[in-house]
């Protein structure tokens, strides 16, 4: 392929842990991928508390926002390869048709934000862990010599088995 792998990662709101992936990702794929994220019902703003945990491990972070999927739906979105859903509203959720017929996986993970008080930071570094587990595994597959199939039945199962590991966290 001769343009960056284009990923993006899905959350209702799109606020806290599909923000996290987008940073994780487009740091550790370095220039052969592009990851975005969005969600169904955007929240218009990014968390606090994941906008903090980006900026002290050294994430840009000027850029991310929260917006729709519907902008990644369009003729002229930008070309998606997979498509991650990493809340479990979004994987039940009706989705857009989306171009280019995207290979999709459910990467559930506990929603930090709903974690209020003293335990929320603590929230927020257990589900960027998890994600960022989950990212190394993806950018380790063999991406351009693995047929599709077979790369969604990994995929799938890279959500699956971090699940157990970042239940100890």
């Amino acid at each position: 392929m001769n343009r960056p792998y284009g990923v993006l990662f899905l959350c209702t709101g799109n606020s806290a842990r599909s923000i996290l992936a987008e940073a994780i990702l487009n740091r550790a794929g370095g220039e052969g991928f592009r990851a975005y994220s969005a969600g169904s019902f955007p929240k218009g703003e990014v968390h606090p508390a994941a906008r903090a945990l980006l900026a002290e491990a050294g994430y840009p972070t000027a850029a991310l926002r929260s917006k729709s999927w519907s902008e990644f739906a369009g003729a002229d979105a930008p070309p998606i390869d997979f498509i991650f859903t990493v809340c479990d509203n979004a994987a039940g959720e009706t989705c857009p048709v989306w171009p280019g017929k995207p290979i999709t996986a459910h990467w559930g993970i506990p929603d930090p934000a709903a974690v209020e008080g003293e335990g929320q930071k603590l929230a927020f570094w257990q589900a960027y862990r998890q994600l960022q587990r989950r990212i190394e595994r993806f950018l380790a597959l063999p991406l351009a010599s693995i047929d599709r199939m077979a790369l969604a039945n990994r995929l799938g199962e890279i959500g699956k088995a971090a699940d157990a590991e970042g239940a100890h966290d």
